[in-house]
């Protein structure tokens, strides 16, 4: 069976998808970025990431967008064309599956994904074939939250509980929501050596932030397929999902609201 991405493609999680920049998302990895690169960005969603680097790798690189799915990929081609050079129009981006690439091996100099592995059922599988595809001296860069890390204040029994069926729907689909802590067990086991693990947050505390954040969490607590997968498994009620988004509407109205996500980075060479 494919695998279930436990967010979906709601609007909600694709204006959240939206906001991620190469520079804000990806920056433990672009000092090793260079012009005439070859980049996959696996699960690339609506590009954002994957136009910027193909901005750091210009010119005469090439990256290719990878989503299982072809509607965010309708959303990346529109973003490409809003920017409309040269380099973000020659962005390809492609149907297919992490766990079977169709691409001859060593075909690229780095392999990227980003909040991609803590949806998989087999992480290290997908990583090893991530190495497969990756030049000998190549990287494999990943970036993945860990929600059981991720904290806030002022603390609101909603948002405790927001967390709990988050973790519940995801673990629900063989996932791992907490995959920070296990990047680098997973490298290993995939047969890397060479590994560089970091750690970086995204944090949430001024006006706009906190409206931005409360919001597209509230919608999707209650539209997103999260919410779906949550009162079909009976992990929660259509009532607690709407009280679950009060209290993240009662954070991004409260002036001291405070909310910070873990991502653990990992950099292995092939």
């Amino acid at each position: 069976m494919p695998d279930t991405y436990s967010h979906g493609h709601h609007e909600s999680v694709l204006r959240s998808h939206t906001w991620r920049t190469a520079e804000n998302s990806a920056g433990y990895l672009l000092p090793h970025l260079g012009a005439g690169m070859d980049v996959l960005d696996v699960g690339c969603g609506p590009g954002t990431i994957t136009l910027d680097l193909a901005r750091h790798v210009a010119p005469g690189g090439r990256v290719v967008g990878l989503e299982p799915v072809e509607a965010p990929l309708e959303v990346a081609r529109g973003h490409a064309a809003d920017r409309g050079d040269d380099v973000s129009l020659a962005v390809e981006w492609v149907v297919g599956d992490v766990y079977a690439l169709e691409v001859p091996d060593a075909t690229y100099d780095v392999v990227h994904a980003h909040q991609v592995l803590q949806h998989l059922t087999d992480p290290v599988a997908a990583l090893r074939e991530m190495r497969r595809v990756s030049k000998p001296g190549g990287l494999v860069a990943v970036r993945d939250a860990d929600y059981a890390a991720m904290v806030w204040h002022p603390r609101d029994p909603r948002l405790d509980r927001w967390l709990e069926v988050y973790e519940a729907v995801a673990r629900g689909n063989d996932a791992e929501p907490d995959a920070a802590r296990h990047l680098l067990s997973w490298a290993h086991a995939a047969g890397f050596e060479d590994v560089t693990c970091t750690a970086s947050t995204w944090c949430y505390a001024g006006e706009t932030d906190r409206t931005w954040w409360g919001g597209l969490w509230a919608d999707r607590i209650r539209h997103s397929s999260v919410a779906e997968q949550a009162v079909a498994r009976g992990i929660a009620t259509p009532d607690e999902l709407e009280q679950i988004a009060g209290g993240w509407r009662a954070w991004s109205a409260d002036p001291d609201g405070w909310f910070a996500v873990v991502n653990g980075e990992l950099l292995a060479r092939v």
